[in-house]
């Protein structure tokens, strides 16, 4: 139901409006060059203002009295912005007509908890709308909104829904994403003997140089466990912070790569996915450095499981089979004629 509000308008002269909120909106008229509200109803009047009004020919103005337990929009705004905003989120602390825009502080990787969002909107008069959990974003990028609905709002319903927020520490954040050198491994007997021309290497070379990553010397193996291992291992001694095995990822006989990753002490092996392109992906980990499996779909397709979850990765994630199982919904590539990732609905 509508909150019912007690606050009332009442008529004062100009110069005792300072701080007050405008009860109606006042129209500006320059022959020629404008004509519209100079100053909105819902507008809290300043002392820089009194002087504008008074040419405008405003002696006295309807302003609205706020009764105990009403807040203006404005201050709610504000209320609701700092309890969501949580590390790597700024705004702008001057609100328009309500609303305050949550902008990334840094580029990075934006996490929404979405269970507190959906619990803060059920809050009545309150709302905030964001973009998706997991959305690489650039510095300054707007991420979310919030605004109080009425003009006039109860002071409980902002408290209420800013304590769901500050309970989260935050509804929103923005990870940094780390800038380790690549170690990267190209298997298969084909390549490796020279029969084809490699195509993973361009194609991994790009992906992480969008992070800023730098890619370390190119170790091209054949189809042989042992050869994986050793090069994988040769990647952590030359100090990879990342190292990506690409092929023989699916399960064909030749296809022992998974098998030279966990020779070379991946842990916390993830094989399989419910992302199309990107079934035969594997995530892990030896020791603290992350290691993936790349499978053959990224030399087809312009987006696949690979990324979504290099950026989840960069930002200092270990993948579980539980998130990667949450993937499925919005899991599916359309595989358009023109590919628009990520403005699109895969992985969101």
């Amino acid at each position: 139901m509508p909150s019912k509000h007690k606050s009332s308008a009442a008529m004062i002269t100009v110069d005792e409006a300072v701080g007050k909120v405008l009860a109606h909106d006042i129209t500006e008229i320059r022959p020629g060059q404008f004509k519209g509200p100079a100053f909105k109803k819902g507008q809290i009047i300043r002392l820089e203002d009194v002087e504008h009004l008074k040419r405008l020919g405003k002696e006295h103005l309807y302003v609205l009295e706020l009764a105990d337990g009403e807040m203006h929009e404005d201050e709610a705004a504000l209320r609701l912005a700092e309890a969501l905003a949580g590390p790597g989120i700024h705004f702008d602390n001057r609100p328009a007509e309500g609303k305050i825009a949550l902008l990334a502080a840094h580029q990075g990787l934006l996490k929404v908890n979405v269970d507190a969002l959906v619990e803060f909107n059920l809050v009545p008069d309150v709302t905030c709308s964001s973009r998706h959990t997991n959305t690489v974003v650039e510095k300054g990028a707007t991420v979310a909104a919030t605004r109080a609905i009425p003009l006039i709002i109860e002071s409980t319903h902002v408290e209420r829904a800013a304590a769901v927020a500050r309970g989260c520490g935050g509804v929103f954040s923005v990870l940094e994403t780390a800038r380790p050198d690549v170690g990267l491994v190209i298997t298969g007997n084909e390549v490796y003997s020279g029969r084809i021309e490699d195509k993973f290497a361009p194609i991994l070379k790009q992906k992480t140089a969008a992070f800023g990553c730098r890619l370390l010397e190119i170790r091209f193996v054949p189809d042989d466990r042992s050869r994986i291992s050793e090069a994988v291992r040769g990647h952590l001694e030359a100090g990879a912070g990342l190292v990506v095995v690409a092929g023989g990822m699916s399960v064909d006989p030749d296809d022992v790569s998974r098998l030279g990753i966990a020779d070379a002490g991946g842990g916390d092996l993830v094989y399989g996915t419910p992302v199309l392109p990107g079934a035969m992906f594997l995530c892990g980990r030896v020791g603290d450095v992350p290691i993936l499996g790349v499978p053959a779909c990224v030399l087809f397709y312009r987006a696949t499981v690979l990324d979504l979850l290099l950026p989840r990765v960069l930002a200092g994630e270990r993948i579980t089979r539980e998130e990667l199982a949450a993937m499925s919904h919005g899991g599916l590539c359309l595989t358009c004629e023109t590919c628009r990732y990520p403005v699109c609905p895969f992985g969101k």
